[in-house]
């Protein structure tokens, strides 16, 4: 059944969609490019040029750009090996392994470096395992000369999972009798994988990759905890409280802007070349070899040895907010529970949980409307410009949290939206801003494979199509919304830097405010800061689970811009 022309009610409702685009995503973009380039009513470039003549400001440019770039390429590298065997073998315990992969995504990186700062220490348990075993003579300074190492080893624990399920869905997707065809002729494995796997599978990853550069380009919180200032985003960050009295904030903004625009489109055209020739066909089974004997024991082996690689930040956060004393040891000397119920019993980190819950729960309902709204209209409505919606909708994904968030300060700053007074309304809108992508991607999968022809029976025996959505169309698709809106959930509750510009208040902190401020207490700031991170993790952790249970092979849809 081709899709139908939009009802009067669609246009109106398409008509919602995008003014809440124009005021919540191209009001603050537009704000920020005229502050930038019209900070006094005229044209100039004096501001965005400064960019690149600030010594300073010069070389955080610089550093983030090669931050990106070193955690792009390791993290693909990282992953490359994973996903071969993901996609082309079968083995028992395989979809456990696969879950446990995606355990780096419960954990928000800047918490993850709070912990590692204990292990990267310079006595800390990673240099005394590496001197232990002769490894070391001296101890690396990974938290002074190597802190840009340390961060971008913070940030590719942390973004494999995205790299990794945009891979896996890649290389699943290419077809197999190419391989088998070019082995056939001569081809060496090597020379398969490099003239025809990897070039089909391509797009998927260089998708993938886009979303791992703009992430760990505009990454706010690991930088700020290992107190790495010579990036963009610590230098905007610095700069939102002079906002409005020094352009030069805006032209950093700006500039993130630009990369990270021109990354997106970039990333949706390499993504829409899949529809070429190459992909496996829908309806072709493709038989796996199943994996046995000293395959399967290196499989195993290697598989393990990433979990536990990806898990040490998380073991570093426990211990840490386990720990009574821990100096030039490999493991605390002493352990306590104690600081979680500190953590749960300062009023801080009371408030911050309250207000986490309610401001993730109001984002994640104006995603569940503006979601399904917009996923229904892809999915069954014709009309000019869905592919434009499409783009728009999928936008948000690729624009940081620090250039939304700078975006929403400057645009609502002395109007009833003003996050100087509450900035509750905003932290909503920029928390489901942010995530409505999972939501519509979700959503949409869930209309994709519902029959229309049960909607044409209910139209046909007299219902409307209100009606129909309501009692016919939601109820099928009520599983997928339901794993949209428990990422939509779980992410905004810890999300970093919209938390860390929008909520300037102490009564208005969300957790990972509230971790991040704790983490400056005298005393047991690290381990009450820790100790609230391992209940976010917690809850985050269950969160992912039952999403990745509902969704199986198609959570890596949710990362595709």
């Amino acid at each position: 059944m081709n899709a139908r022309k939009p009802s009067a009610m669609q246009w109106v409702l398409l008509a919602g969609i995008l003014l809440f685009f124009a005021v919540f995503l191209f009001f603050p973009l537009a704000h920020v490019f005229k502050k930038g380039l019209w900070p006094e009513s005229t044209f100039t470039l004096t501001f965005v040029r400064n960019v690149l003549s600030n010594p300073t400001v010069r070389q955080g440019l610089i550093n983030s750009l090669l931050l990106a770039t070193c955690t792009t390429l390791t993290t693909f590298f990282f992953c490359l090996p994973l996903s071969l065997v993901a996609s082309r073998r079968t083995f028992k315990g395989q979809n456990i392994l696969a879950g446990l992969l995606l355990l780096p995504l419960v954990l928000p990186p800047f918490v993850g470096a709070i912990g590692m700062k204990q292990l990267l220490a310079r006595f800390g348990s990673i240099n005394l395992i590496l001197m232990q075993m002769g490894i070391l003579d001296s101890p690396i300074d990974w938290l002074g000369k190597g802190r840009f190492w340390g961060v971008v080893i913070l940030q590719v624990l942390h973004l494999y999972p995205i790299m990794y399920l945009n891979l896996t869905a890649s290389l699943s997707g290419v077809d197999p009798s190419l391989e088998e065809a070019a082995t056939n002729m001569g081809s060496s494995s090597w020379d398969v994988f490099r003239r025809i796997t990897l070039p089909l599978a391509a797009p998927g990853v260089f998708a993938g990759g886009v979303i791992v550069f703009i992430w760990a380009l505009t990454d706010l919180g690991t930088p700020l905890v290992f107190e790495y200032s010579e990036v963009l985003s610590v230098q905007i960050f610095s700069r939102v409280t002079d906002m409005e009295d020094n352009p030069e904030g805006y032209a950093l903004v700006l500039w993130v802007l630009l990369m990270t625009i021109g990354g997106f489109i970039a990333a949706r055209w390499a993504f829409s070349r899949k529809r070429t020739v190459g992909g496996a066909k829908g309806g072709m089974a493709i038989q796996r070899p199943v994996l046995s004997g000293w395959p399967l024991l290196g499989t195993y082996a290697l598989l393990f040895f990433v979990v536990f690689i990806s898990v040490l930040p998380h073991l570093a956060v426990i211990l840490t907010s386990m720990r009574e004393e821990w100096f030039l040891t490999v493991l605390p000397q002493e352990l306590t529970g104690r600081h979680y119920s500190a953590a749960l019993a300062h009023s801080l980190t009371l408030s911050s949980i309250r207000n986490s819950l309610f401001l993730a729960a109001g984002a994640t309902a104006v995603d569940a409307v503006l979601g399904v709204a917009i996923a229904y209209l892809l999915a069954r409505v014709k009309f000019r410009g869905a592919a434009l919606l499409d783009a728009v909708t999928m936008l948000p994904l690729a624009l940081p949290g620090i250039v939304v968030a700078f975006g929403f300060m400057g645009a609502f700053g002395g109007t009833f939206l003003d996050p100087r007074k509450d900035p509750t309304i905003l932290l909503i809108i920029a928390y489901s801003v942010r995530r409505l992508p999972y939501m519509v991607r979700s959503a949409y999968a869930g209309f994709s494979q519902v029959d229309e022809n049960l909607e044409e029976a209910s139209w046909n025996l007299g219902a409307s199509s209100l009606r129909t959505i309501w009692r016919v169309t939601l109820p099928l698709v009520a599983v997928s919304i339901l794993a949209g809106g428990i990422l939509a959930f779980s992410f905004a509750m810890l999300e970093v830097s919209d938390s860390l510009i929008l909520a300037l208040r102490e009564q208005d902190y969300p957790i990972t405010k509230a971790i991040f401020m704790l983490l400056g207490r005298l005393r047991d700031g690290p381990e009450l800061a820790c100790a609230l991170g391992v209940w976010a993790m917690m809850f985050l952790g269950i969160s992912l689970l039952a999403a990745h249970r509902i969704l199986g092979k198609r959570m890596g849809d949710i990362f595709k811009v």
